[in-house]
């Protein structure tokens, strides 16, 4: 149905080179179609078409503060509460800078639809296929964290009141439902509960560890430097969960295809980013602060049984909200590029819902299989940044930066403070990589081989 060149840029293959700079066709367009499908595909352009920088934000926040500030507090027990702090601060205005090259990339390339496009302008077809496979697998395991975080919240809830996987499968149902809304735009409106919800639940956790502190009249055995005998597995698993707490750049790309006027993305970062850096800083210093090494993941799971269960409880929406984002997120790329000729990609016919309802189902119940056969939080958190997040985040806007942004030579006078940061960003990207793999997978193999773990796909509740 579509020309050829609407076929390279939306199809199952990558974009050419040609298509991705020098395209001046509608994107999304499909031609030679009929009245009612012309009809349809107009008003699914225009219906994917709502976002402004606000609601970019909101979206973003989605996304963005939920399961990583669960994580702070133990990383920062780990690390101590000057590296924790350190990290936290550096790292977020590290992810503020990247979510600003991809930003850039998708202001000169208007064609890029999702993470993956941007891959072949730096990788050719190898490049598209490989960063693809790369997103599709980190949101899923994202699904899969937030899953697994539902069975968690349930069973803390009703006190290890049914097989952890009945709850797990009622997680699965809740996520799969919240994702059938396939346009970004009606998510933002979840967004305001969402963000409720998460500083809700932080501010619980946060007075209530206080208080106890304060009635048991025992000092906090927290400290301002890392704990001792840090092996160098414990030391990178907390090192990745600050990582994964700043993984909002991996939907950049997907979301600003949806804004209306995207060259006002910069104003969305720069909220989304200082509001994470103050959030996850003060959560993590905070809690561990008083609660000391004792601190759990994930965090609320610290605030002592009763008000566990109300933080927990308020906790829910977030959990939920934030995680089906994730599974709508990596349906519309997957879709997309399925039905790239055909108006079945915009989700307003029957086949459109059809095909959408079959394919977030699917990625759905793949997510709860990561879940149960991963059943420890800050593993499943740790080996998804490692291998995905060190990327999205870190090595390939650095890459994007030298290879798309840049202009002249990398050691001119205008250029060289930039390539240095970019240089910087790129080795932190490979660190993260190869030190938190081999962190991640360490640590499950101990946690089965000591008994530390239930096993998995089993009733057995969490410990």
């Amino acid at each position: 149905m579509a020309d050829t060149k609407n076929e390279k840029m939306f199809g199952s293959g990558p974009p050419s080179p040609q298509d991705l700079g020098s395209s001046t066709e509608v994107v999304g367009q499909v031609t030679d179609i009929t009245g009612f499908e012309k009809q349809k595909a107009a008003l699914g352009s225009a219906h994917f078409k709502r976002l402004g920088w606000k609601r970019l934000t909101v979206v973003l926040i989605v996304e963005a503060i939920a399961l990583g500030s669960l994580s702070m507090p133990s990383a920062f027990a780990t690390l101590g509460m000057v590296a924790g702090t350190i990290l936290s601060v550096g790292l977020g205005l590290l992810a503020i800078y990247t979510s600003y090259v991809v930003g850039q990339v998708k202001l000169k390339f208007p064609e890029v639809q999702h993470y993956a496009d941007a891959g072949h302008l730096i990788m050719g077809r190898f490049g598209y296929e490989l960063i693809g496979a790369m997103f599709v697998l980190q949101l899923t395991f994202l699904v899969g964290s937030h899953c697994l975080t539902g069975t968690i919240a349930f069973l803390n809830i009703s006190n290890n009141g049914a097989c952890s996987l009945v709850f797990g499968v009622v997680s699965a149902i809740i996520l799969l439902l919240l994702a059938i809304p396939p346009s970004f735009a009606e998510v933002a409106i979840l967004g305001y509960i969402d963000f409720v919800s998460i500083m809700g639940a932080i501010f619980i956790t946060i007075i209530a560890t206080g208080v106890q502190r304060t009635d048991t009249g025992v000092p906090s055995d927290w400290s301002a430097w890392p704990e001792e005998n840090l092996t160098f597995t414990k030391a990178f698993i907390a090192i990745t969960n600050i990582v994964f707490a700043y993984s909002f750049a991996i939907c950049q790309f997907s979301f600003m295809d949806e804004m209306h006027t995207p060259k006002h993305f910069v104003k969305s970062i720069w909220a989304l980013g200082l509001i994470e850096i103050v959030i996850y800083t003060l959560t993590g210093a905070l809690i561990y602060c008083f609660v000391g090494h004792g601190v759990k993941s994930p965090s609320l799971l610290s605030a002592g049984s009763l008000v566990s269960k109300v933080a927990f409880g308020i906790a829910l929406p977030v959990i939920f909200i934030s995680g089906s984002i994730n599974g709508t997120v990596v349906g519309r790329y997957i879709h997309g590029r399925v039905y790239k000729n055909s108006v079945t990609r915009f989700i307003n016919t029957t086949k459109g819902w059809m095909t959408w309802l079959a394919l977030i189902s699917i990625i759905t119940l793949i997510a709860w299989v990561i879940a149960e056969a991963i059943p420890f939080f800050s593993d499943l958190l740790a080996i998804s940044s490692a291998l995905f997040v060190s990327g999205f985040t870190f090595y390939f806007p650095a890459v994007f930066w030298f290879k798309l942004i840049k202009e002249g030579k990398w050691n001119s006078k205008e250029n060289l403070p930039k390539s240095i940061l970019n240089g910087l960003v790129f080795i932190i990207g490979m660190i993260v990589l190869v030190g938190g793999t081999y962190a991640s997978i360490v640590d499950i193999m101990d946690g089965y081989s000591q008994g530390k773990v239930r096993g998995a796909f089993t009733c057995a509740p969490f410990e």
